[in-house]
C-alpha cells in the first residue's frame, strides 16, 4: 500500500472505490487525505470531492470545495456536476456564476451539468441566458453533439418546444439522442403529430430510432383521438422487433390504458412476463385508469403469488386502483403490507394512502397519514385539498389552502381546482371569487382554464347569480365549452330562470347539437315553470333526432362481492 502514500496513488485508491460510497467511507477517505498531507493537493482534493458528490454528500463537498487554496476546471466541473443532480439544482447555477466569475472558461463538461441542472429547474430564463455563454465561449458548436442534445433536452423540459426545435435544426451533428430528448419534449407538451413527424424526419436524416425514441413518442399518445396513431407507432416498433422490450412493453400498456382501448390492452398484456415488474406495475396502473380496479388487485395478488418483486410504484398504483374502487377493506390490507415491506416512508406511497382513504370517506385517517409526511410535496397538498372538498369539507379546505400559502408552497392549477370546487359546494362565493382573482396574479398562475370557469360559473349559479355567471361566460378569454353552458343551464333549473335558460339552451345546442343534456335540462327548465307544453316538445326534439338520455347507474359492495 506503499504507492497510496502519493496523491497519484491516492486518487487511484478513490477511482476503485464502492460506488455509489457510503458516507462514512467517503468521511474516511477525508481523514486518510488529511492525515496523508494531501490537504492542500488539487489533484487528490479534486478526487475527494468527487468521491463526496458521488455519496450525495453535497454539503460536505461544498465544504471542502470552500476549504481548498487550490481548484482546476475539473474541481469547478465536479462541484457543478454533484449539485446537478441534487435536491437543489439551482446550487449548479450559482456554482456556474462563481466560476466564471474567477475566470475559469467553461468546458463542454461544465455547460452540460449546468444546464441538466437548468431542465430540472424548468427555468427557460436561465436556460437562454446559459444558451448564450455556450455560443460565446464556443462550446455548442457542431463539434459538441452532447451540448447540443443538452440544449435540445433543456428547452424540452422547460415547455419551450419552439426553442428547442430551433437548437436541434441549427446543430450540425446530430445523434438518437438529440433527436429523442425533442420527442419527449413533444410528448410532454401533448403534440403527438409533431412527435410523429420528427421521427419520420429521424429516420430520413439516416438515424435509426431506438428504444427510448420510441418509447417516448408512444408516450404522446394520451386520449381516445389518438389512438389511431398510437396503433400505428406499435405498428412500427414489432416491425422493429421491440415489441417485447420491457420498457416499450410498459409503454404501451401505458398508452392503451390512456388512450381507452380495453381490447388493445388486453393484447399487449399477454405478452407480459410474471416476473417483469416493470410491465406489471403498468398493468396495475393501465387496468386502474380503464376503471377495473378489482382486476387490478387481482393482478397485484398474482404478482405476489408468483414471488415478483413490488416497489412504490407497485403500492403507488395499487392504492390508486382501490381508490377508484370501493373496497376499503384492500386498501387496509395494502396499507399493512406498505408497513410491512418497509415503504411507508416513500412520498408517492404516502400521497397514494392520503388519496385512497380520502376517496373511500375516511378523512381522519387521510389527514393522518398526510401528518406522517416528513416533507410533503405539491401531491400530498393536493391529495389532502381533494379530500375534503370531495366530502364537503369547504371550510378546511381554505385552512389547508392558507396554509400552504404560508408555508410558501406554490399551488398548481390542480390546487385552484380543488379549493374553488369546494368553494362552490358549500358556498363560500366571496372566497371562490378571492381565489379565482389571485389565479391571474403574476404570483401563481398565468390565468384561469376553461375547468376554473365551470367552478366559478356553479358557484355563482348555486349562489343565484345568474346573470353575474352569464356575463362571466360571456367575457371568457377562451371558447366556452360544453361544461360551461352546462353549469349555467344547471343553475337556471334550480332557480327557475327560463329566459336564461332558453339562452344557454341555444348555444349549447347549435355547438353540441347532438348533446343529451341540453335538451334534458331545457325540457326540465321548462316543467319547472309551468310550460307542459314546450318540455314536451324538447322531448319529442330529442326523439326526432334520435338523442338517448344515457341511463345512470351505482353499485354497492356486498361481502367484498361488487353487485
Amino acid at each position: 500500500m506503499r504507492h497510496v502514500r502519493t496523491p497519484r496513488g491516492f486518487v487511484q485508491l478513490l477511482a476503485g472505490a464502492e460506488v455509489p460510497p457510503s458516507r462514512s467511507a467517503a468521511g474516511q477517505f477525508h481523514a486518510a487525505s488529511t492525515k496523508l498531507g494531501f490537504a492542500a493537493n488539487v489533484f487528490a482534493g479534486t478526487a475527494l470531492l468527487n468521491l463526496y458528490c458521488r455519496s450525495r454528500c453535497l454539503r460536505e463537498a461544498q465544504q471542502l470545495f470552500d476549504e481548498m487554496p487550490e481548484k482546476s476546471s475539473v474541481t469547478w466541473s465536479s462541484l457543478i456536476y454533484g449539485h446537478a443532480r441534487s435536491r437543489d439544482p439551482g446550487l449548479a447555477v450559482e456554482a456556474f456564476g462563481r466560476m466564471v466569475r474567477a475566470g475559469v472558461s467553461p468546458t463542454a463538461s461544465v455547460m452540460s451539468s449546468v444546464l441538466v441542472a437548468c431542465a430540472r429547474m424548468e427555468d427557460a430564463g436561465i436556460g437562454a441566458m446559459l444558451h448564450g455563454v455556450a455560443l460565446k465561449c464556443g462550446v455548442c458548436g457542431s463539434s459538441s453533439v452532447v451540448v447540443g442534445t443538452v440544449l435540445v433536452d433543456m428547452y424540452a423540459k422547460c415547455h419551450d418546444v419552439s426553442a428547442a426545435r430551433r437548437v436541434l435544426e441549427e446543430t450540425e451533428e446530430k445523434n438518437v439522442a438529440t433527436f429523442t430528448a425533442l420527442v419527449s419534449g413533444f410528448a410532454s407538451a401533448r403534440k403527438p403529430l409533431d412527435a410523429m413527424v420528427l421521427v419520420r424526419e429521424m429516420q430520413q436524416s439516416g438515424v435509426a430510432p431506438n428504444v427510448m425514441t420510441y418509447s417516448s413518442l408512444l408516450s404522446s399518445f394520451a386520449s381516445p383521438e389518438d389512438l389511431d396513431h398510437g396503433r400505428q407507432a406499435h405498428c412500427a416498433v414489432v416491425k422493429k422487433g421491440l415489441e417485447h422490450n420491457p420498457y416499450v412493453l410498459s409503454t404501451l400498456l401505458t398508452m392503451y390504458s390512456k388512450c381507452g382501448s380495453l381490447e388493445d390492452f388486453r393484447k399487449v398484456q399477454t405478452a407480459v412476463s410474471c416476473q417483469d415488474q416493470v410491465s406489471l406495475n403498468s398493468v396495475i396502473s393501465g387496468l386502474s385508469s380503464l376503471g377495473r380496479g378489482d382486476e387490478a388487485f387481482h393482478q397485484f395478488m398474482v404478482m405476489r403469488r408468483n414471488g415478483a418483486d413490488t416497489d412504490v410504484f407497485t403500492f403507488a398504483s395499487m392504492l390508486k386502483a382501490i381508490g377508484n374502487s370501493s373496497s376499503l377493506l384492500e386498501g387496509r390490507q395494502v396499507h399493512a403490507l406498505i408497513l410491512k415491506t418497509g415503504h411507508e416512508s416513500d412520498v408517492n406511497v404516502q400521497n397514494g394512502l392520503i388519496s385512497m382513504y380520502a376517496r373511500q370517506g375516511e378523512i381522519g385517517e387521510s389527514t393522518d397519514v398526510f401528518a406522517s409526511v416528513r416533507a410533503p410535496d405539491l401531491v400530498s397538498w393536493n391529495s389532502l385539498l381533494s379530500g375534503y372538498a370531495q366530502h364537503g369539507y369547504g371550510q378546511e379546505v381554505v385552512q389547508v389552502f392558507e396554509q400552504m400559502r404560508r408555508l410558501n408552497v406554490q399551488p398548481d392549477h390542480t390546487t385552484f381546482l380543488l379549493v374553488l370546487t369546494a368553494c362552490s359546494r358549500v358556498g363560500l362565493v366571496d372566497k371562490g371569487l378571492e381565489y379565482f382573482n389571485l389565479m391571474k396574479t403574476d404570483r401563481f398562475l398565468a390565468g384561469a382554464r376553461q375547468e376554473h370557469y365551470v367552478c366559478i360559473v356553479d358557484l355563482l349559479g348555486r349562489a343565484g347569480h345568474l346573470r353575474e355567471a352569464e356575463s362571466l361566460v360571456h367575457d371568457m378569454p377562451i371558447e366556452p365549452g360544453v361544461s360551461v353552458y352546462r353549469a349555467l343551464l344547471s343553475a337556471c333549473q334550480i332557480h327557475g330562470n327560463l329566459e336564461i335558460a332558453i339562452r344557454v339552451s341555444a348555444h349549447l345546442i347549435k355547438l353540441y347539437p347532438h348533446d343529451s343534456s341540453a335538451h334534458v335540462q331545457l325540457s326540465k327548465a321548462f316543467a319547472g315553470d309551468g310550460h307542459w307544453g314546450s318540455a314536451a316538445e324538447v322531448r319529442e326534439a330529442m326523439a326526432g333526432k334520435g338523442i338517448v338520455k344515457n341511463p345512470a347507474w351505482s353499485c354497492v359492495e356486498d361481502q367484498m362481492q361488487v353487485a
